[in-house]
């Protein structure tokens, strides 16, 4: 069978790793965030009880 033959596509997949691993991540990894969220401040909501009509 030569679908179980892991000759050529052990080496594509290793390629293949190496590659994402060594060049693709760390490009991928240097982006910053344009909306940190450190940059945000945290606000509580101004919450007031509801008066209902029939209590």
């Amino acid at each position: 069978m030569p679908q179980l033959n892991p000759n050529p596509w052990f080496f594509i997949m290793l390629i293949s790793w190496l590659t994402y691993s060594l060049v693709i991540q760390p490009k991928l990894l240097a982006f910053t965030s344009t909306n940190p969220p450190l940059n945000k401040t945290h606000t509580t909501p101004n919450t007031t009880p509801w008066t209902w009509p029939w209590t």
